[in-house]
């Protein structure tokens, strides 16, 4: 069992920058798949950006691609999202979520919702113009 618990969620203007972290149980030893993803009212949720933990290896929707980045803290225990030149259609709910079942090949090239095993309960993004 994996234990995810978003933080850093709120509000801001358009042009700001917020930087979200997802405090994970796992070893950081075990490489996993670890994706941000996020849902706004009426929308499916959508895969935002994910990293393949000890491989580095990333993945960027093209609506995030140049303004978030997302790295590791194993120090912490923790994956952030930093956030910059934030949009309005950028708010929305914003979601941990892990799995540790595929390798970096399948976490690196962009996945639905539904691949993912472990999630955590969201952090709330505001982005106001």
């Amino acid at each position: 069992q994996v234990h995810l618990v978003e933080s850093g969620g709120g509000s801001v203007q358009s042009g700001g920058s917020l930087r979200l972290s997802c405090t994970h149980s796992y070893t950081s030893y075990t490489s996993t798949c670890v994706g941000w993803f996020r849902q706004a009212p009426g929308k499916e949720r959508e895969e935002v950006a994910t990293i393949y933990t000890g491989g580095r290896r990333t993945f960027y929707a093209d609506s995030v691609k140049g303004r978030f980045t997302i790295s590791e803290d194993n120090a912490n225990d923790t994956i952030n999202l930093q956030m910059t030149a934030l949009r309005p259609e950028d708010t929305a709910m914003y979601y941990c979520a892990a799995d540790r079942r595929y390798g970096g090949s399948w976490c690196s090239r962009g996945n639905p919702a539904s691949e993912f095993a472990y999630w955590g309960q969201g952090t709330q993004v505001t982005v106001s113009s």
